[in-house]
């Protein structure tokens, strides 16, 4: 086989510090064309993109060369700086330590990105711990 071939799509999730519910319709959108452009400068795919006021949902094609806690450790920490500079919330803005990371096989892409749009529907039932709670008993 003379060419290589990757399909690595990963489901991303982390929460604010604290959990602090301050990701509003606002500046949402903005934050998520944001970490889309850190996403493509790194040469990733941004799939789909979505959360909650404490919390936020990534699917990403990554390339090869690439790892998760990277990727994350960009996005992250790029978008807390672009948050704080711009000034859209009145507090200082963080991301909570750590994150979940969920491969993901292309068949379920679909399924996860009508996930990813519809948290507030999600969240009407169910919790952000008994939502990290599903996807790590989904994920072992």
């Amino acid at each position: 086989m003379g060419s290589t071939f990757s399909n690595l799509i990963y489901h991303l999730v982390f929460s604010t510090k604290y959990r602090a519910p301050i990701i509003t319709e606002n500046f949402a959108s903005s934050l998520y064309q944001y970490i889309g452009g850190i996403i493509h400068s790194e040469n990733g795919v941004l799939l789909q993109i979505g959360g909650m006021p404490d919390h936020i949902h990534i699917l990403i094609r990554l390339k090869p060369t690439h790892t998760v806690a990277n990727i994350t450790k960009q996005i992250k920490g790029g978008s807390s700086l672009w948050l704080n500079q711009t000034h859209c919330i009145n507090e200082q803005f963080a991301w909570q330590e750590g994150y979940g990371a969920f491969s993901v096989s292309q068949s379920m892409t679909p399924t996860l990105r009508h996930y990813i749009n519809n948290q507030a529907t999600h969240h009407q039932k169910y919790t952000f711990d008994e939502e990290m709670n599903f996807l790590l008993e989904k994920n072992k």
